[in-house]
């Protein structure tokens, strides 16, 4: 458990991979060699729209990708943040202005001070860990 933070049960977290969801990747790469390109893959692969994040590059996965999560033109449902832990305050302050409901920091993202903000406002936080381990471990 990070001091202060401790993610959803298992059972909530296997309910929200269930879903459909529409995940913003920030941070989102185009380099298939890159862990988050594989991650933002497999997330496809099971469903999810993808959209993703990164004001350095124009498409990703044969997808629009977007300079920020402020100028994504549709809802979005969880925001996946793979950028450093020092970068992550102002994403989420971001996520939670769009009104995305759960924010995921990916393997050894880790805020929280931050995630105790965006509890506040009644978003769903999923701390240091990984999407595709967590497919994985819980299907």
């Amino acid at each position: 458990m990070i001091e202060g933070h401790s993610n959803p049960p298992d059972s909530e977290i296997r309910e929200l991979l269930s879903r459909s969801l529409a995940i913003a990747v920030v941070g989102c790469s185009p380099d298939p060699a890159r862990d988050i390109h594989r991650i933002a893959k497999l997330l496809i692969d099971k469903g999810h729209r993808v959209i993703p994040v990164n004001p350095n590059v124009t498409r990703v996965l044969d997808r629009r990708c977007y300079p920020s999560l402020s100028a994504v033109p549709d809802p979005i449902d969880m925001v996946d943040i793979f950028r450093s832990s020092d970068q992550v305050a102002p994403i989420v302050d971001e996520a939670i202005t769009i009104g995305a409901r759960i924010i995921w920091m990916q393997l050894g993202v880790i805020d929280a001070r931050a995630a105790a903000t965006a509890r506040a406002a009644g978003v769903t936080v999923i701390m240091d860990r990984c999407p595709a381990i967590e497919y994985r471990r819980l299907f």
